[in-house]
């Protein structure tokens, strides 16, 4: 554990060097075209640099960190868009900005200085509370899996489901708490998605919402302003959302390949086109209903939750499990947790 800690050490070190550059020389770069060519290997770097890790958890993280977030926001930062333009004032911030999963309230970040943050009465933060819950959640569903043995597969599944959820989540929260501590003001990376009401509500606006801020301005606003003299507004949409759900499919495929280190099915692929497609379908569905008739909250909530914890049992987690991708991260709780206990120990003598 302590020879992956100072390999992480190394890969960030070598991120913030890159950002480094990005800030001092890229940004003074005239012109999309060269400044997109000066940031290749940028993106080069941070697409292997996950691979010297060895660790699902921080290996996982970190590729999401640099290769999805960072890359992303780069894109955008090379055609003057995103969060990152204008170019923030200092360097830390633009590190925080570029790697952090976070999404502020209005594009122009702003800091909060600390003593207007003093007269605001303390107020129960009840979605710290949750979170809580939900990592207490996490734990016992990782003490369950000592009587996998003796469990229904099914519900095998439907726990890793749960686990998945939970654990992205309270990453996310956990890799943007730096960015709180800076003075940013943050929205919430999650909107409780098991209350979604529909596959566009789920996907939309409440699954993961910095990856949906990061898609929509890189592929579906282009793929929708180049498809609409072609194709027309209409089916210019539908293939917007298409083609970010399949960024989205072969993104994570590097990430499968990542944590397998096998070729890849394409099965996560599949997984999000269908995803993808049925968006496309619920969006038409809707616009030729209108206000005529509408499922109630009560049954279209749970078809959207049921369809899409079917599917990822269907194609999103078969690969994981055929090369043993949960038996391993499981086996990393059990080594980061006696790690951190010799080390507690350590200190105390």
């Amino acid at each position: 554990m302590e020879g992956e800690m100072e390999k992480c050490i190394i890969v960030w070190i070598t991120a913030i060097a890159c950002l480094c550059y990005c800030f001092y020389l890229v940004a003074r770069i005239k012109g999309e075209v060269m400044r997109l060519l000066s940031l290749l290997p940028v993106f080069c770097l941070f697409t292997i640099l996950p691979f010297i890790l060895n660790s699902l958890h921080i290996g996982i993280l970190t590729l999401f960190l640099l290769v999805w977030v960072g890359n992303f926001k780069l894109i955008l930062f090379a055609f003057d868009q995103g969060p990152l333009t204008p170019l923030p004032p200092k360097l830390s911030h633009f590190i925080c900005i570029t790697f952090l999963p976070i999404k502020t309230e209005q594009q122009q970040q702003q800091i909060i200085p600390s003593h207007q943050n003093a007269k605001k009465a303390p107020k129960v933060n009840w979605k710290s509370v949750l979170l809580v819950l939900k990592a207490l959640l996490l734990a016992l569903i990782i003490r369950s899996y000592e009587y996998r043995p003796i469990m229904h597969p099914y519900l095998v599944l439907a726990l890793y489901s749960v686990h998945l959820y939970l654990a992205v989540e309270i990453i996310l929260a956990l890799a943007a708490a730096p960015a709180r501590a800076c003075g940013f003001e943050l929205e919430p990376q999650f909107n409780e998605p098991y209350l979604a009401t529909s596959l566009q509500d789920f996907w939309g606006r409440r699954w993961n919402l910095m990856v949906t801020s990061i898609l929509r301005p890189t592929v579906y606003t282009p793929v929708c302003r180049i498809s609409t003299p072609i194709i027309g507004p209409r089916l210019a949409q539908l293939s917007g959302v298409v083609a970010a759900f399949l960024v989205s499919g072969l993104i994570h495929e590097l990430i499968f390949y990542y944590i397998t280190r096998v070729n890849p099915t394409w099965e996560v692929t599949s997984f999000f086109v269908l995803q993808g497609l049925c968006v496309g379908i619920e969006i038409e569905v809707k616009r030729a209903l209108t206000d005529r008739w509408q499922l109630h909250r009560a049954i279209s909530g749970p078809l959207t939750v049921v369809f899409v914890v079917l599917t990822c049992i269907w194609l999103f987690f078969p690969q994981l499990r055929r090369n043993g991708a949960f038996e391993r991260l499981i086996q990393e709780y059990s080594i980061m947790i006696d790690f951190v206990r010799a080390n507690l120990l350590f200190n105390k003598l």
